[in-house]
């Protein structure tokens, strides 16, 4: 049986669950979340802990038990603190700003790039070039803070950039000057 599969979600004060025939949804202070639940598994609440048991003893059927107990588990704690990533802006004259709905970015672009935020995440601003990505959602945070870092990822010569906080980039060295050879 597996290891990550036999232990219970506990839910956490203030956070509820309720299992409507296929699809699990899992109330708290953050917000509101919903699982469609495999038919190789069995999902079940029993008082303050929900129970994951896998129905077959294929292949499918073990890995699908672990991943849907660590999705149960990334929920309950994503509907009680949010799940958050934080970026850092690197680069002279590079800078974030909100304006309404979405992200304004200057990234060296001739024109500023402006990314829509999706619903259910809330970006803050520590500074012009410090932003954190939050929510309930962890697939979603993680896919919205990629897709940021994509917008300008950081080179390896200068280190200009979009990174995440405390991400180490390699650095390359560039060319040599040119006089410097004996040339």
């Amino acid at each position: 049986m597996s290891r990550v599969g036999r232990k219970p979600v506990i839910l956490i004060q203030g956070v509820q669950a309720s299992l409507k025939e296929t699809a699990l949804t899992v109330k708290g202070p953050k917000g509101t979340l919903h699982l469609n639940i495999p038919p190789l598994v069995q999902v079940s609440i029993e008082g303050g802990e929900i129970l994951v048991k896998r129905l077959k003893e294929d292949r499918l059927s073990r890995a699908q038990h672990g991943m849907v107990r660590n999705l149960i588990q990334n929920m309950v704690h994503g509907v009680a603190h949010y799940f958050v990533k934080e970026l850092d802006i690197q680069g002279v004259g590079y800078r974030a700003e909100l304006k309404g709905k979405n992200l304004q970015l200057s990234l060296g672009f001739s024109h500023p790039v402006l990314y829509p935020i999706p619903e259910g995440i809330q970006i803050q601003l520590a500074s012009q070039t410090r932003l954190s990505v939050q929510g309930c959602d962890r697939a979603l945070v993680g896919q919205t803070s990629a897709e940021i870092r994509g917008l300008k990822a950081p080179e390896p010569y200068q280190g200009k950039g979009i990174r995440y906080l405390n991400e180490v980039v390699k650095r390359k060295v560039g060319k040599a000057a040119a006089g410097a050879a004996g040339g």
